[in-house]
């Protein structure tokens, strides 16, 4: 008989003019990886915040059974004294505090005269860092730490916690393959010691590598619970069930038309570390891209792709900036951004939350805020004018809005990423830059920005990919350069190669 740690039975939840969630069923086995897929919107993260207790009682209907006994969770803390504790994909860390104070705050361990004991906290702290493999000293900033360890921090602060059911979403979305590799390796080793883990993740080959069950939601309702060695298990099936179809080709064609004329050429540029002026992190690089052409920048985690993109688009990254830009075969001296906007240049930031949008502001109110002279009347927004241009551009992208007067934080990840797409359109680049243009949004919404690349292209813009997924990258590019410590080491024509030709090129040029 199976062993039941989880019943979420009949689960509504509704927001003013959405139903966010319609009688969802989910049910968990104890010690097993159970991954919760669907397309942006679908529900998943809704769903969860209600089992945390994020969402408290009263504000949904339907029964969560944990361990047999019916749980009415008011608070994350209500939750986390069950066992059940929830990372979200924005991680709760503060940079200016050490492993250990992030770890214990809000649960601090104190002596009997009520004052934190900080030797026990620093122990405490490096016994949890130690199972998952993070060896560091508790006393170090979680600033001066990457995203992989950081992500690696919040796995130990659960731990710390005595986790019974660990809910991660999105946990692998800021990581390499190979810091998503080590993470997933660690929930596969505590499935092994009896832990429980639900998975949110729209990386389907991490489904396939780490899950026992996929239940799958769409539209805020549940539509089935795939097993692996029962069901098939298969990115296909994964994907027919999250979008009601089979994409047999999740890359969209195109007709490669790249003209002969050059639209921006770098020569040996070279760019510092905003604060260590000494530290080169591009390294005399040199490249080109032509009109009507994607070109894709590879390279794992710190081979310097952001940086470049950044420093290029009016000097928004680093220091002692050196080297030639040409645009259109004119040397162009592009020193700010503004400067870049005017000349034809585009940045869509990896970062949409944090760099790319305002989420409190209105559809509207983002749209224009790159171009808002295009908007304004002798200095004065004319309001009507901006409704017409963000409706237009809402369009255009696709993005699914009641409104363009919705605030942009209540849409879901893909409609956001669209919305900042149609912000960077409204500037009418030549020049498109794109940083991480798919991460953290679903297979469908992932079609819908691959047709927007196609038609940039199609229109004769050029569009700069940079993205961490390989695939992705030889399945929309013309060409690939790859980056490696911050410098080019591989030219590729992107038909007809491989990921290991990509991954041999970075790693025959690591010192």
């Amino acid at each position: 008989m199976a062993d039941i740690i989880l019943e979420m039975k009949n689960i509504t939840k509704e927001f003013p003019g959405v139903k966010a969630l319609s009688d969802v069923n989910l049910t968990v086995e104890r010690g097993e990886i159970h991954a919760l897929i669907g397309e942006n919107g679908a529900g998943k993260s809704t769903l969860m915040n209600v089992l945390s207790g994020t969402y408290p009682i009263g504000t949904y209907t339907g029964d969560i059974y944990y361990n047999g006994e019916l749980c009415q969770f008011k608070t994350l803390k209500d939750s986390e004294a069950k066992g059940i504790v929830i990372i979200h994909q924005e991680l709760a860390l503060i940079p200016l505090l050490t492993i250990g104070e992030n770890m214990f705050l809000g649960n601090e361990i104190k002596n009997a005269q009520g004052i934190i004991d900080w030797n026990r906290t620093f122990h405490e702290a490096e016994t949890h860092m130690a199972q998952v493999g993070l060896h560091e000293s508790a006393q170090t900033l979680i600033k001066d730490i990457g995203t992989g360890k950081q992500q690696l921090v919040e796995i130990a602060k659960a731990l710390s916690k005595e986790v019974k059911l660990l809910i991660l979403d999105e946990p692998t979305s800021s990581l390499n393959d190979e810091d998503a590799r080590m993470l997933l390796d660690l929930l596969i080793s505590f499935k092994k010691e009896g832990l429980t883990s639900i998975i949110i993740t729209h990386k389907l080959n991490e489904i396939i590598y780490c899950a026992d069950k996929a239940t799958i939601i769409r539209d805020g309702s549940t539509i089935e619970t795939l097993v692996k060695g029962v069901d098939e298990f298969s990115e296909d099936r994964i994907i027919k069930g999250m979008v009601g179809r089979a994409m047999d080709d999740r890359y969209p064609d195109r007709a490669h038309n790249v003209s002969n004329e050059v639209s921006l050429e770098v020569r040996n540029w070279t760019v510092h570390h905003p604060l260590y002026e000494e530290k080169i992190v591009d390294d005399n690089v040199s490249f080109k891209a032509h009109k009507g052409e994607v070109v894709g920048f590879s390279g794992l985690q710190g081979a310097g792709r952001t940086e470049l993109a950044m420093s290029i688009f009016g000097h928004s990254y680093g220091t002692g900036i050196s080297g030639e830009l040409y645009l259109h075969g004119k040397k162009t001296d592009l020193k700010s951004p503004e400067a870049a906007i005017k000349a034809g240049v585009a940045y869509v930031t990896e970062d949409r939350k944090t760099n790319g949008l305002i989420l409190g502001e209105s559809i509207r109110f983002n749209t224009t805020l790159a171009r808002l002279d295009k908007v304004c009347d002798r200095g004065i927004i004319n309001t009507v004018l901006e409704t017409d241009v963000a409706e237009k551009m809402t369009a255009e992208m696709g993005t699914k809005t009641p409104s363009v007067l919705q605030q942009i934080g209540n849409l879901s990840g893909g409609n956001q990423q669209k919305a900042l797409l149609g912000k960077w359109m409204f500037t009418e680049p030549d020049i498109l830059i794109l940083d991480e243009p798919t991460r953290g949004i679903d297979v469908g919404a992932k079609y819908d920005i691959y047709c927007l690349i196609n038609k940039m292209v199609g229109d004769g813009k050029t569009v700069i990919m940079i993205s961490s997924e390989m695939p992705e990258l030889l399945g929309m590019c013309d060409r690939i350069y790859v980056m490696n410590e911050g410098r080019i080491v591989g030219e590729f024509p992107a038909a007809g190669t491989t990921q290991e030709m990509i991954m041999g090129a970075i790693i025959r040029s690591s010192k």
